[in-house]
């Protein structure tokens, strides 16, 4: 086999095996999952009445936008870790690994966070089926749902790529039984009968809700980035990472718009608000027992709690990467740079974010699922969503000789409809979730990520306290788009040595970039 593990990203035992599909389906079952199910009245709640599908179009737009930095950023650079890769790139040249080092910091609390609130809603939705279930029995359940999945990772990766594949079968399935039970009673009426006021972009009011509810949004759509962080064992990066972010964008955008229409087509908005009506906290068996009855609705929330499980299982899956390659690098602690002698995967990342979406889970069921969201969603957007923006930009003028298979469609402009997005989330964050200071807590956790970074760059005797470590792998790296016998990375003239990026790029995904 001509690639042996020796590239960028590969290292340690990381196999490409993961092809466009299942690469799609990984990223399509950590966006569904349990999400659209329980924040369906929470996104009423914020917007106040129907008009609450604003914000799933609103995430849409933010996921699509930044969907393509990631893409961009996904195909040059296909290794380990996702962001972790594309922030050491990018900023080593001036803040050495600073920035590497505070995105692992924060992706070890936001992405476990993330999941936790998966299994809240599994739990949520249990209660349907097992309406004598007390809080502590509620919270026993979790923990052992959060085991199971554990168990379930704990094996080869093509392994977990063929059981998400079957999963994302069954989340498709539930979805769509969902959508049929609510359009077999959709009343437009009830659908499209909006309060007194409810478009009225000019109040303070109006952008305090649409803020909300793009948080919500975007929470929704989160998972559109699960393969990048496995770039290291994704086939034919170049062409699949781009077309499985799209792809699985698209595909979630259409469900989740017949989802939330269809819903709102079968049971009154103001039954979402009633925090112990069925509506609130299982809205999809609701739709289910009206339209099809309660043999339904039970065996729909089956396939709703799988589709939950799934979601987790692919979010951890995909997080777990995050720290190898920062290990591997001596950016983190270097025992998470080690992989399963047998099955080839991180093992302590893995039991770590496990450990911390138990206590995520645990927090999140004894106190609010809005707040939990608001949380974990600041403390990404400061480290990962704005800093990557910006990365795009830097590596173009960085390294204009990086093989670029997919530039970013009409550049920069989703680079900046992105910005904006993620700033509006963050600037409402207080707002929406007052008395909690989500905003305070983000900029607290990344503070602390600094002063662990001087005290840690200080013992490795690293920037600020010794010389920065300038490493352009990827720019001599052998091409892993290139087949199973690609060439010698000095055999012929090197890749990509033409002029810089030009604004709009390439337009096929697929398309090389310029010579």
């Amino acid at each position: 086999m001509a690639d042996t593990g020796q590239e960028p990203g590969h290292r340690g035992g990381f196999v490409r095996r993961i092809g466009l599909f299942q690469a799609t389906a990984i990223n399509m079952s950590q966006m569904c999952g349990i999400g659209p199910f329980v924040t369906i009245p929470l996104m009423v709640t914020v917007f106040g009445g129907p008009q609450a599908v604003i914000g799933f179009v609103a995430g849409a737009l933010l996921a699509l936008a930044d969907g393509l930095v990631w893409a961009e950023l996904g195909a040059s650079l296909p290794g380990a870790g996702g962001s972790y890769v594309y922030l050491r790139q990018a900023f080593q040249y001036r803040t050495g690994k600073l920035m590497p080092f505070l995105f692992v910091w924060t992706a070890m609390l936001f992405i476990p966070l993330g999941m936790s609130t998966g299994i809240v809603g599994f739990v949520q939705y249990l209660g349907y089926l097992w309406p004598g279930m007390g809080q502590t029995a509620g919270d026993l359940v979790g923990v052992a749902v959060i085991a199971v999945i554990l168990a379930a990772l704990w094996r080869r990766v093509e392994n977990i790529a063929k059981l998400t594949v079957v999963l994302w079968a069954v989340m498709i399935a539930s979805v769509v039984l969902v959508i049929l039970a609510a359009f077999t009673h959709f009343s437009p009426h009830r659908a499209f009968t909006y309060p007194a006021h409810a478009f009225e972009p000019a109040t303070g009011h109006f952008w305090l809700g649409f803020a909300g509810g793009l948080t919500i949004g975007i929470y929704d759509y989160l998972g559109y980035n699960t393969a990048a962080y496995m770039g290291a064992e994704i086939k034919n990066p170049g062409r699949t990472m781009p077309r499985a972010i799209i792809y699985s964008i698209l595909g979630i955008m259409a469900i989740y718009l017949l989802l939330q229409i269809g819903t709102l087509g079968v049971v009154d908005w103001p039954q979402m608000l009633d925090e112990n009506s069925t509506a609130h906290s299982s809205v999809a068996s609701a739709v289910l027992e009206t339209a099809w009855g309660k043999g339904a609705a039970r065996t729909v929330t089956v396939l709703i709690l799988v589709t939950a499980v799934a979601s987790v299982l692919t979010g951890l899956l995909g997080g777990s990467r995050v720290p190898y390659d920062a290990a591997r690098d001596k950016v983190f602690f270097r025992s998470f740079g080690s992989l399963h002698p047998r099955h080839h995967f991180p093992v302590l990342g893995l039991a770590s974010m496990g450990a911390i979406t138990v206590v995520g889970f645990l927090i999140g069921r004894h106190t609010d699922l809005t707040t939990l969201i608001q949380l974990l969603t600041t403390v990404m957007v400061i480290v990962q969503a704005l800093a990557q923006v910006a990365a795009v930009t830097v590596l173009r003028r960085r390294q204009p000789r990086l093989r670029r298979p997919y530039r970013m469609w009409l550049y920069p402009l989703p680079s900046l409809v992105a910005l904006a997005g993620w700033l509006v989330i963050y600037g409402y964050a207080d707002r929406n979730s007052p008395g909690h200071h989500p905003i305070e807590w983000s900029l607290a956790w990344v503070g602390a990520g600094c002063v662990a970074f001087v005290l840690w760059s200080a013992y490795e005797r690293v920037w600020p306290f010794g010389p920065k470590e300038i490493s352009e792998e990827y720019l001599t790296a052998p091409d892993p788009d290139a087949g199973p016998e690609p060439e010698e990375p000095d055999a012929g003239p090197e890749p990509d040595t033409g002029p810089g990026p030009v604004p709009g790029g390439d337009t096929d995904p697929a398309a090389p970039a310029p010579a």
